[in-house]
């Protein structure tokens, strides 16, 4: 193997089409930013904290702040969904108050935890907005009208959301919402401008070909090869680079019904637990500790570069026009055509790989990613860390 070639694929991570690659050796280290906080201990690259100053309008002290402030939440999180048991409604990260908010149903909603979070009184529990959601993933089956955007349960506002393009609705659109109402009264409807498309006609970051003809990109480096989107590929199609170098072969792939694939690389291809900033650094990956909703995530793509919003909702079912999609989790970073595949991260923790969105980064967009850990789950995998 060169050193050109164990530079191409340091990370087995993301590959720019259009963006100039910092050229940096494969055994160098990004520049990182600790928190101050010795408690949370959270680690990430310079690039990802500018991303994180520019888009959530942060100082460099407020970055570090709000990563320390994101993993207290996230430990509260796991405490309280336990305390509160089958009267836990869901939680969010409150930026306005640095803490967790914790939505509790019932009698149960006075502050039993010990916690450090809001606790917020609401009608119904997780599982019984959960259960409607679930309802309406039957009513619809494979298919759903194609003026329906997806579904999912907004805990902020102790309800099933149902998207629809203000556009397309008509007859059948109305009768699929009559329909989701009629499961259960938390139903509500949102109009949004756009439908969900998928992103894999260009990078969103180091690329990989998919039998020398249709492109996407690497989602996370794991023992064995890496994580995409499975929209991609299918089981047996070839992976290579931009010079037509093998990576490896598809050896799992899901979609319709969820977005994941498992690409299984050669002998001689080098994999690293990073990401590609395309701004002149590398991100640490550390583990695939998930965040809370409303936290703020990061995604890199080689056609919009880094951006970063918040996580939105967890498990919307999305309609794209190839088939439904579950489990996709839900945020409002933008991401345009090319960023299908890429990674997303919290700090230092992977988050998943981007599966489709609307709208783009001039206007503001909704984009979703299939969440990393079950698709580690899925094929028995693990994530190659830094």
């Amino acid at each position: 193997m060169t050193s050109s070639r164990t530079a191409r694929l340091a990370g087995a991570i993301v590959l720019s089409i259009g963006l100039a690659i910092p050229s940096l050796p494969a055994a160098a280290a990004p520049a990182t930013a600790a928190t101050t906080s010795p408690e949370s201990a959270v680690r990430v690259s310079l690039g990802m904290a500018e991303a994180m100053k520019r888009d959530f309008g942060l100082t460099a002290e407020g970055v570090q702040t709000r990563l320390a402030q994101e993993e207290k939440a996230r430990g509260a999180e796991t405490v309280a969904r336990k305390l509160y048991g089958s009267s836990y409604a869901g939680s969010w990260f409150d930026p306005a108050t640095g803490k967790l908010a914790v939505a509790v149903a019932g009698d149960a909603a006075a502050d039993k935890t010990g916690l450090d979070v809001t606790v917020v009184p609401v009608a119904h529990s997780y599982a019984q907005l959960d259960a409607a959601k679930t309802a309406i993933d039957r009513q619809a089956g494979k298919a759903a009208p194609a003026g329906v955007n997806g579904w999912y349960v907004d805990v902020r506002t102790n309800t099933v959301v149902v998207t629809v393009n203000r556009h397309k609705v008509d007859a059948e659109v109305t009768a699929f919402i009559d329909d989701a109402k009629s499961l259960h009264h938390a139903v509500r409807v949102v109009e949004e401008e756009h439908s969900p498309q998928l992103y894999a006609d260009v990078v969103g970051g180091w690329p990989y070909w998919i039998n020398n003809a249709g492109r996407c990109s690497i989602g996370f480096a794991v023992y064995g090869g890496f994580v995409s989107a499975g929209h991609c590929g299918t089981p047996g199609s070839q992976a290579t680079d931009q010079y037509g170098a093998l990576y490896g072969y598809f050896a799992g792939s899901t979609f319709p019904y969820y977005d994941y694939s498992y690409v299984q690389t050669v002998a001689g291809v080098n994999l690293w637990g990073y990401m590609e900033g395309y701004n002149g650094y590398w991100y640490y990956v550390r583990g695939s500790a998930q965040v809370a909703v409303g936290s703020g995530v990061c995604r890199s793509g080689s056609t919009t570069g880094m951006w970063c919003n918040y996580i939105q909702a967890r498990n919307q079912t999305v309609n794209y026009p190839q088939g439904v999609v579950y489990n996709l989790t839900r945020t409002n970073v933008c991401a345009e055509p090319g960023d299908s595949g890429g990674s997303w991260l919290s700090s230092n923790q992977a988050q998943g790989v981007t599966s489709g969105g609307s709208g783009n980064c001039s206007s503001g967009g909704t984009t979703y990613y299939q969440e990393v850990n079950p698709i580690l789950s899925a094929y028995g995998l693990s994530l190659v860390l830094s």
